[in-house]
């Protein structure tokens, strides 16, 4: 499961309004699956601005309209442009670091199948010589796969936070132009029950695919 880290609130006073607005950050985690020797994204690490209102004297709590909107970000990971786009190079670059683990992997495999066929006809210190250059490619092996991991997590995080720094920003875009009074994600948030209705995930999608695709043209002027 992926780790979920504490979250963490601040307290930021509305003056126009005369109320206390805290703000609260949710950090989801994420984690990778190898599913068919696919390595894939199960979840996008997202921060949630949750904002609730409090009343102060002489202010209602009942005037304000409890305008509340849900968010699944996992299709937002599996469906959005930017996302597919981020699982695409993933993928991609998971394969490229299988392929480079094989390649010395079968390697290390002829070497040793060598020294059987030949183990008969050599002498002891050929052999020894033999056996201790197969352990410094398996040594080699097992520094290149841990380098492959690290690299790997470091390019999920990157992609990642480029991702969850979108959302968030058009989240909050979409909360303050809209009126929203809280806006919780649907597995995260301990959803049980929601009307479609509230839920504002394709309207979401729909503006960050059309800010993806003009970056995308952006880019390809510059080239």
């Amino acid at each position: 499961m992926p780790s979920e880290l504490p979250f963490r609130q601040r307290e930021k006073v509305d003056d126009r309004m005369g109320f206390i607005r805290p703000l609260v950050w949710y950090e989801i985690g994420i984690k990778c699956s190898d599913r068919g020797g696919k390595m894939r994204l199960e979840k996008i690490s997202l921060i949630l601005t949750v904002m609730f209102f409090f009343s102060v004297p002489g202010f209602s709590y009942g005037a304000v309209i409890a305008k509340i909107g849900v968010v699944d970000f996992q299709k937002i990971l599996s469906t959005s442009d930017a996302g597919k786009s981020a699982q695409s190079e993933i993928n991609k670059q998971g394969k490229k670091m299988e392929a480079g683990l094989k390649e010395k992997g079968d390697e290390i495999e002829e070497i040793k199948k060598k020294l059987e066929r030949e183990s008969l006809v050599m002498s002891k210190e050929s052999r020894s010589e033999r056996e201790r250059e197969i352990r410094i490619k398996i040594n080699d092996f097992k520094a290149l796969k841990n380098r492959f991991a690290n690299d790997f997590k470091l390019l999920e995080k990157k992609l990642v936070n480029r991702i969850q720094k979108d959302i968030f920003r058009i989240v909050e875009e979409i909360g303050k132009k809209e009126g929203y009074l809280l806006v919780i994600e649907k597995r995260e948030g301990g959803v049980l029950y929601f009307p479609n209705t509230i839920d504002i995930t394709d309207k979401l999608i729909h503006q960050y695919n059309a800010e993806h695709a003009l970056k995308s043209e952006a880019e390809k002027k510059k080239e």
